[in-house]
């Protein structure tokens, strides 16, 4: 069998014709995410799908999900889709059968199955991208709670801020674009990350304060539910540096704590950039065998 499986980000949508065995046979191109309205986007969703191709459609979404039911609770930047059944339109529009889950639990399912938590009973995953994403893995499963809310770390209150407005990449290329007069529209994280590497302290010390607001959040994740490992992902996880940081910075709250705790593994996504249409592809299959 196979499923158009699709990630919608909140600056581009990606997709990949894929199989049981969750290897890709074919990967869409990359497209820009409507940010126009509902009508737009459900007809750059359509035009992925070719019914002769594949037999169903497994989608990646941000916001809260309620994916048993099909509807966008809230949508992230896609602030149309609010409060929308995302399964009954599209199912309507492609005669496809449509299943749809968080980015970020998608992720965390495919970390848990197959991947860098495939190893541990309890785990937590962090996607970093144009939001941060979180899920709860509970004895190898993907916990999501009353309201499907668990693991939504983007709300989390941290001084008189949410932990989204410190721990967005885009902020992180903007903080550094402006403390070095550049355009912050030609600024990139292979720009960014090279300054890094080259150890330009503007790059380093923007990286260690982006770096210490995560590693205080991992700490707090660590006191109130205990995972084992947490796994980070996005784009930006393929940077050996940013993982390094986020360790660093997270031995320094272990130091400054005065209590004696057990240290979290930290490791990036096995998956990387792919983790989100493996995790919506498990939880089609799954939905499909428990139908």
């Amino acid at each position: 069998m196979k499923i158009l499986v699709i990630d919608v980000g909140g600056t581009f949508i990606k997709s990949a014709v894929m199989n049981e065995r969750a290897e890709i046979l074919r990967r869409g191109e990359k497209i820009p995410t409507p940010m126009t309205n509902r009508a737009d986007f459900f007809k750059t969703i359509a035009g992925l799908y070719n019914p002769a191709e594949v037999e169903g459609i497994a989608m990646s979404l941000p916001g809260i999900i309620d994916a048993d039911k099909g509807i966008c609770i809230t949508s992230g930047a896609l602030e149309y889709n609010c409060g929308c059944n995302v399964v009954e339109e599209l199912q309507k529009i492609t005669g496809a059968k449509v299943t749809i889950e968080n980015d970020a639990k998608c992720a965390a399912l495919a970390e848990a199955r197959i991947g860098a938590l495939a190893d541990v009973a309890d785990g937590f995953v962090m996607i970093f991208g144009t939001s941060i994403g979180g899920a709860f893995i509970k004895n190898h499963e993907l916990h999501k709670g009353k309201h499907n809310l668990a693991g939504e770390v983007c709300f989390s209150v941290v001084g008189d801020k949410i932990f989204h407005e410190l721990g967005n990449v885009p902020d992180l290329l903007k903080g550094y674009a402006q403390i070095k007069n550049l355009s912050t529209e030609n600024m990139s994280g292979e720009k960014f990350f090279q300054a890094v590497a080259e150890n330009e302290n503007d790059a380093v010390d923007c990286l260690n304060k982006f770096a210490r607001h995560i590693a205080n959040q991992i700490f707090n994740i660590q006191v109130i539910v205990d995972p084992e490992k947490v796994a980070i992902g996005g784009g930006i996880s393929a940077q050996e540096s940013f993982i390094n940081a986020i360790r660093a910075n997270l031995e320094i709250v272990y130091e400054n704590c005065p209590f004696d705790l057990p240290h979290v593994e930290i490791v990036p996504c096995k998956f990387r950039n792919d983790a989100n249409l493996i995790g919506a592809l498990l939880r089609h299959f799954f939905l499909e065998r428990n139908a």
